[in-house]
């Protein structure tokens, strides 16, 4: 497994791949990987020949309050993890070599980030910026992409259909810790107070599912039991609770179509995120 640095090097590993007519599968992450990274480098070994995956930390995603310089790193053991799901390469550059003196070009995208984490978080969805990038020095066939982070992930998709972009975004499942708490690097900000009551989001994610499958459709009493578990617990704010379509993230009245069912709560100072979604 090779570790590299520069666009360069990346684009010349890769086009030796695509002579020799392998495909490539892609993980973007920003690190400090966890076994939800690890699940998507497997189904990427799986649907893949070659699987590259990039670890860098996004100053563009970070607003100027956020946890940039605290955001935890730890490439020696990010690098043990990808080899042993066999990824091929690692892509770890600098933000000085993603973004060179002067940058000035953006992918933008409005509508399905002005719900959700776009309200408190209106910077985050600059992603689409560096996953473009990304996806241009790679060139993979596929890219693989965690449901935790839901509305990442229909915001990838309508950029790839939107610029017709030739590679298929699959999106994988949520990957819990033994007690319900999904897996997320921000878990290492929790002390043990409030690792135990973050647990919380799962508890009142479950209320939640647990009406749908009764038959619930009213998206407003979905919302309710959600809410009310989560203020339960007194270390818990919720940022927000929401329903919406998961193709668009507007919100919908009424379950039908495919739907997302969201949440973001803040225990103590670290804020969370889960969801669930239902196919109807």
């Amino acid at each position: 497994m090779k570790v590299e640095g520069t666009v360069k090097s990346v684009k010349d590993q890769v086009k030796e791949w695509k002579k020799e007519g392998l495909s490539i599968g892609f993980v973007p992450t920003m690190g400090y990987l966890h076994e939800g990274h690890k699940s998507l480098m497997d189904a990427a070994r799986k649907g893949n020949d070659k699987v590259v995956v990039s670890i860098f930390v996004n100053p563009m995603q970070f607003g100027p309050t956020e946890d940039l310089a605290s955001y935890p790193r730890d490439l020696e053991a990010d690098a043990k993890l990808c080899e042993a799901a066999g990824a091929s390469l690692i892509f770890h550059p600098e933000p000085e070599e993603m973004y060179k003196d002067g940058f000035c070009s953006f992918v933008d995208m409005n509508g399905l980030t002005n719900a959700l984490c776009g309200l408190s978080r209106p910077v985050h969805f600059r992603v689409c910026t560096v996953v473009n990038k990304l996806f241009n020095i790679v060139q993979p066939d596929k890219a693989y992409f965690g449901e935790k982070d839901a509305q990442q992930l229909a915001v990838i998709k309508r950029m790839v259909t939107d610029l017709n972009m030739d590679i298929e975004i699959v999106g994988c499942p949520i990957i819990r810790e033994a007690d319900g708490l999904a897996k997320s690097s921000r878990n290492t900000y929790l002390n043990a107070e409030e690792r135990q009551a973050a647990l919380v989001l799962n508890r009142s994610l479950k209320a939640g599912k647990a009406l749908v499958d009764a038959g619930e459709t009213r998206a407003c009493v979905i919302k309710s039991a959600i809410t009310a578990e989560i203020e339960k617990e007194p270390l818990a704010k919720i940022d927000y609770v929401d329903v919406v379509d998961f193709d668009t993230i507007t919100p919908v009245e009424k379950l039908e179509g495919s739907i997302l069912v969201a949440i973001a709560v803040y225990i103590g100072k670290t804020r969370l995120i889960d969801n669930f979604i239902v196919e109807k």
